[in-house]
């Protein structure tokens, strides 16, 4: 890829989080500007454009930081225990899918690797640059099986959002009233549904085919493409999972387990903050806010993840705060910030031991995983 083309990849997404960003912190900064005003005994209409918004960055970061200092260090301190419980039950799933391919990663070192994974994550702009890492990673295992290792690194991602969008889709069941009274929430849960049912889709394409049966040339023409006999290989790899008798079954039982600490983590922090909020709701709005931040519009999902959790949580008949709305999120990336911090450590730390300077940039990773 060429260099302008990675600045403008990077750059329209750094971009639209920003601006998302910007917009619900304004729009919350407002309301709580207003209110600060209303309390003095000031009517807020009558002031200009330019002395309310002075008036909202003025009072709104300080209501926002108090919000924020509400919850306790032994609230937040298990929260970020919750969260990395979501690590290591996502380095036991990976683990599974390596072993259908014959990849038996040792525990420490799978551990290792998604940690340092979870930190290009969250710090490189960009959807790819922990799966990358990963697919490197797991191909350094061995030399004649790169292909099946970045097919793992593909099929942990797509399971993982498979399990997350059947665990929301479930959860509709137990919230019908929500959903009924809530449009938004209503909304979301179509869009979900339909993420799922195109998630679902590709999981029983990729696992047990069917393509090949409806254009008998399918696989000719897929020789014939650039890369056409990796691409081969990869989608046999594919054929492996849908072989292995209980493979699916058992990774969406850790998956379930792996969503119930992500909503635990919420609650927690939920709960810290004061607010009474069902936790059958967040049993839906969680997992449906994961699924949607995922989409790789912006990095790590800034912005859109926050302005979800305002939309949906401060409507009625819900009602939290938009401020305690936006502090959940922010403590909850916080949380996840901490734990790539830990993975930049073990990059710093490791990186001569195990190699890890040789792959400090994205195409040198692109280059060895293409192998010869």
């Amino acid at each position: 890829m060429s260099r302008p083309r990675k600045i403008w990849r990077v750059g329209w997404r750094l971009g639209v989080g920003v601006v998302l960003l910007g917009w619900i912190f304004h729009a919350i900064f407002v309301n709580e500007g207003r209110l600060a005003l209303r309390r003095q005994g000031l009517d807020w209409d009558r002031l200009g454009r330019a002395q309310q918004w002075s008036a909202a960055w003025s009072h709104g970061p300080r209501e926002l930081w108090a919000t924020l200092n509400l919850v306790g260090p032994m609230a937040f301190a298990v929260s970020v225990v919750w969260m990395g419980a979501t690590v290591a039950l996502g380095v036991i799933r990976w683990r599974m899918v390596l072993a259908v391919q014959g990849l038996n990663l040792p525990l420490s070192r799978a551990t290792e690797i998604s940690l340092v994974a979870q930190f290009f994550n969250s710090f490189l702009l960009g959807s790819s640059g922990g799966d990358l890492m990963k697919a490197y990673y797991a191909a350094r295992e061995t030399h004649h099986k790169k292909a099946e290792a970045v097919v793992t690194v593909l099929v942990d991602r797509l399971l993982g959002l498979f399990a997350m969008l059947l665990f929301a889709g479930v959860m509709m069941g137990f919230n019908r009233s929500l959903l009924a009274q809530q449009a938004r929430l209503g909304a979301l849960a179509a869009v979900i549904l339909a993420m799922l049912a195109g998630c679902a889709l590709v999981v029983g394409l990729a696992f047990w085919g069917g393509l090949s049966r409806c254009w008998p040339g399918a696989r000719q023409r897929l020789r014939r493409l650039p890369k056409g006999e990796l691409l081969e290989r990869a989608l046999e790899s594919c054929r492996q999972f849908g072989r292995r008798p209980g493979f699916l079954l058992k990774v969406l039982g850790i998956s379930m387990v792996l969503n119930g600490a992500c909503v635990l983590q919420i609650l927690t922090l939920a709960r810290g903050l004061g607010l009474g909020m069902s936790g059958w709701a967040l049993l839906l709005i969680v997992p449906a806010i994961i699924c949607i931040a995922a989409l790789p519009i912006t990095p790590s999902g800034l912005g859109v993840r926050e302005n979800l959790y305002v939309l949906l949580l401060a409507a009625p008949p819900i009602g939290v705060e938009p401020t305690k709305a936006l502090s959940l999120s922010l403590l909850a990336y916080a949380g996840s910030l901490l734990w790539s911090l830990v993975g930049g450590v073990v990059y710093l730390t490791f990186k001569e031991t195990h190699h890890l300077a040789e792959v400090s940039r994205p195409e040198t990773v692109a280059e060895e995983l293409e192998g010869p």
